[in-house]
C-alpha cells in the first residue's frame, strides 16, 4: 500500500480537526458527560471511522479495507477491557466527574502519540525481519494465557514507575485546582494531581499497547492502517467510558474472548512468519476475511453471554432480596 506524504499529513490533520471539535463543543465549560451526550459522540466516533475505512476501501481495495475493519473492531474491543483499569485510575485519584473528559482526552492523546513511536518502530522491524512475526505472536499467547489465569486485572490501582519518579521529583498538590495542572504557591511552581493522573492513564495505556500493537500487526502490516485503526479507536475510547459505565463490569466473559482472540492472532502471526520461511504449505496462511469472521463472531458470543449471565446474576439477587424480606417479616 504505496501512501504518499500528503494523505499521511492529510489524514493526521483530519484526525486533529476531530479532537478539535471535541474541545469545543464538550470540554469548553467542563461539566458532567451524560450518557446521551456520551452515546452521541460514540454514534460519531464509530460513523467517522465507517466512513474512512469505506474510502480505503473504494480507493485502495477491498482487502485493505478488511484490514482496516478487522484491525480497528480488534482495537476498539481491546480498548473496552481496558476501560475498567481507566475506572480504577480515576476513582483512586477522585477526579472529579466534570473533569474526567479532560483527563482521558490529553491522556489518550498522549498515549496516540506514544504509540505512534511503537508503530513505526514496529514496522520498519517487520519490513526488515520476518522473525519478528514470532516475537509478537508469542507476546499474543502469553498475553492470552495471562489473561485466562486471570492475571490482566487487578482490583486496586498501583502507582507506575513513571508516575512514582513524578512524585518524586516534583511537589504534588492534595486537591484538584479545577482542570489546572500546575500552580505556583510560595513562588514555587506545584503539580496538581490532574497532572498525575493525566499521566497514570497515558503511561497505562501505553503498557496496554504492548499486546494491541502486535494484534494489530497480525492483521495488517500496513502502518497508514495500523496507525488509523489506532487513532480512530482510542477516540472513541472517551465517550465509551462515559456510555457504558458500570457495565463493562458485567462483561463477565470479555476477558475470555479477547484471550482467543489474541491466542488467534497470535497463532496466525507464527503461522504467517512459518509460511514466509516456506515451512507450512499455503492454505495454512490464514486470510483476512477469516481473521474478521473469528473475530466478530467470538465478540458476538461474549457479549451475549456476558449480558444474560448478568440477568440472571440480578434476577437471583432480587429474589435473595425478596426471600430474605420475608423472613424479616415473619
Amino acid at each position: 500500500m504505496n501512501v504518499p506524504v500528503w494523505l499521511w499529513a492529510a489524514t493526521v490533520a483530519g484526525l486533529l480537526v476531530l479532537i478539535a471539535i471535541d474541545l469545543v463543543i464538550v470540554d469548553r465549560k467542563p461539566h458532567e458527560v451524560t450518557t446521551k451526550e456520551a452515546a452521541k459522540w460514540v454514534v460519531f466516533y464509530i460513523t467517522c471511522a465507517v466512513l474512512f475505512g469505506i474510502g480505503v476501501w473504494v480507493l485502495a481495495g477491498h482487502d485493505y479495507g478488511v484490514q482496516f475493519f478487522t484491525g480497528y473492531i480488534t482495537e476498539y474491543s481491546l480498548s473496552v477491557d481496558n476501560l475498567f483499569i481507566f475506572m480504577i485510575i480515576m476513582a483512586s485519584f477522585r477526579v472529579p466527574a466534570i473533569h474526567q473528559h479532560r483527563v482521558l482526552l490529553i491522556g489518550i492523546l498522549l498515549a496516540l502519540a506514544m504509540r505512534s513511536v511503537f508503530i513505526a518502530v514496529g514496522a520498519a522491524l517487520i519490513a526488515q525481519f520476518v522473525w519478528v512475526f514470532f516475537l509478537f505472536g508469542a507476546v499474543l499467547v502469553w498475553t492470552a494465557i495471562s489473561m485466562v489465569r486471570g492475571n490482566d486485572h487487578d482490583e486496586e490501582y498501583h502507582e507506575n514507575a513513571v508516575v512514582r519518579w513524578i512524585r518524586k521529583v516534583y511537589p504534588v498538590t492534595d486537591d484538584f485546582h479545577g482542570h489546572k495542572m500546575t500552580i505556583k504557591r510560595d513562588g514555587k511552581r506545584w503539580l496538581t494531581p490532574m497532572f498525575v493522573v493525566i499521566v497514570a492513564i497515558g503511561s497505562a495505556d501505553l503498557l496496554f499497547a504492548v499486546d494491541s500493537i502486535p494484534a494489530i500487526f497480525g492483521i495488517t502490516q500496513e502502518a497508514f492502517l495500523v496507525f488509523t485503526a489506532n487513532a480512530f479507536a482510542l477516540m472513541g475510547l472517551r465517550q465509551l467510558y462515559f456510555l457504558l459505565g458500570g457495565l463493562v463490569n458485567k462483561l463477565v466473559y470479555l476477558s475470555y474472548g479477547l484471550a482467543v482472540i489474541l491466542a488467534f492472532i497470535g497463532a496466525k502471526l507464527i503461522l504467517h512468519a512459518l509460511h514466509e520461511y516456506h515451512a507450512v504449505p499455503d492454505w495454512l496462511d490464514i486470510n483476512n476475511w477469516l481473521s474478521l469472521g473469528v473475530i466478530v463472531v467470538v465478540l458476538t458470543v461474549t457479549t451475549v453471554l456476558s449480558l444474560a449471565k448478568a440477568k440472571r446474576d440480578e434476577k437471583k439477587k432480587s429474589e435473595s432480596q425478596a426471600l430474605s424480606e420475608a423472613n424479616e417479616i415473619r
